[in-house]
């Protein structure tokens, strides 16, 4: 992770409780599930079953996979790597 990337991960720790935040984290995870798509190999529930069960404590994991997402040149869903950048922004502006 770059710098850039590592700073967010903190500033998304810090404001992990945010309603916008985790609203954009359940409709990411929930659009994952939905398209089938493999980032997180190391989670122990489903995407679906993190959207359910998100606490603030997960979204700095959610956030790993928005930036994941959106530097993917294998991940082409137009609408995944808009809702990835969405929850970016969310917590740059939180």
């Amino acid at each position: 992770m770059d710098s850039k990337s590592v700073e967010l991960v903190k500033k998304c720790e810090e404001s992990a409780g945010s309603g916008d935040v985790m609203g954009a984290c359940k409709v990411m995870l929930e659009l994952i599930d939905k398209e089938k798509i493999k980032v997180d190999t190391d989670r122990d529930q489903t995407y679906l079953e993190m959207a359910e069960n998100l606490k603030p404590d997960d979204v700095s994991k959610v956030l790993k996979m928005a930036l994941q997402i959106r530097e993917s040149g294998d991940i082409k869903d137009p609408e995944l790597k808009n809702t990835a950048s969405i929850l970016i922004r969310a917590i740059e502006m939180s």
